[in-house]
């Protein structure tokens, strides 16, 4: 029987960047779309994954024979702040109505997409992934964090009790193209992208909060993509991996701040805020040993640089219909 695979989140930063793999490897990729191969993209407005109901209707409807797991309340550094109830319960009930009805209907795989906010706030560097449980995550956003790291707890005891083929990803800072470029709830990239617009069109100064020293790790949506569909063809464990660039190709808000800057053709440099002293964690890098060692060296990351210009052409392509703030996914 060919496979039919469901994305719930398809609408989605990361679903739109499988959708696109998929249609776009030439035949005979490892990531393309296989013959007989049916997938399906669900958003939110096909399917209220916080309602059982619904989310069985869902399955009922497209049969899946795997799942990839991206649904989920998100929402920026304020939004979780002061939604820390609903941010734990809405993805309680998201991901426990998708994995229990994956387990009702004999659904052959099912990937969850978790996040590095799960890691434990006191924790020695480099992240890897039997740190999960060490310790509790950091207090500005441990709604959403423990509701992510529960899908972790499932995953095992779904295996134990009903061997199950369910297992999770950890991305770090993913962007690309149909990312949330809303000022006031989107991640640092796609903000500091529409800020510079903004800066541009009202000639005005790029302001940026902090003093630029904080380092990240950035993964291009479509590399990402390109990992989950390896995972879910050729990864066949309940623990989770982490999927990232190297330490070694952390950026810095100033580097990627003057990488927009020079992208986008922006006149002057960015200001750096640096009285109001709010950075951030300095870093919080990841290993991507795992991956690599799985996946095997001959995959490669698209270059910054090339995915930060794809990421800034499509926003300006697309900026009367880029999303605005919608947080459920």
């Amino acid at each position: 029987m060919a496979a039919v695979v469901l994305v719930t989140g398809g609408t989605g930063l990361v679903g739109k960047a499988i959708e696109y793999v998929i249609e776009h490897e030439p035949e005979g990729s490892r990531f393309g779309k296989r013959p007989g191969e049916k997938w399906i993209f669900a958003g939110s407005r096909e399917a209220d994954l916080r309602n059982s109901e619904a989310t069985l209707k869902l399955f009922e409807k497209y049969q899946p024979t795997h799942v990839i797991h991206l649904a989920a309340l998100v929402g920026g550094l304020f939004a979780n702040r002061e939604r820390k109830m609903t941010f734990l319960r809405d993805n309680m009930l998201i991901n426990d109505n998708v994995l229990h009805t994956a387990h009702i209907k004999g659904t052959k795989k099912v990937i969850s997409c978790l996040s590095t906010c799960v890691f434990p706030d006191k924790v020695e560097y480099p992240l890897t992934e039997e740190k999960v449980h060490l310790g509790p995550p950091h207090s500005s956003n441990f709604g959403y964090a423990h509701a992510k790291r529960m899908v972790d707890v499932q995953n095992h005891a779904y295996k134990e009790e009903f061997g199950c083929n369910f297992t999770s990803a950890i991305p770090t800072n993913v962007f690309g193209p149909h990312d949330n470029f809303d000022l006031k709830h989107a991640h640092v990239m796609p903000a500091l992208i529409h800020k510079c617009y903004l800066s541009q069109k009202n000639n005005t100064p790029f302001k940026v909060m902090g003093d630029g020293s904080p380092l990240r790790q950035f993964i291009y949506s479509r590399d990402l993509a390109k990992l989950f569909i390896w995972q879910l063809r050729e990864y066949d464990s309940v623990e989770p991996v982490i999927l990232s660039v190297a330490e070694n190709d952390e950026i810095s808000i100033r580097e990627l701040a003057n990488s927009i800057v020079k992208v986008m053709n922006y006149p002057d440099k960015p200001e750096f805020e640096n009285e109001l002293n709010d950075n951030g964690q300095d870093r919080k890098p990841a290993s991507n040993a795992k991956l690599m060692s799985l996946i095997g060296s001959d995959f490669k990351f698209t270059p910054f640089e090339q995915a930060l210009g794809e990421t800034v052409t499509w926003f300006l392509q697309n900026y009367g219909n880029a999303r605005t703030g919608q947080s459920y996914v």
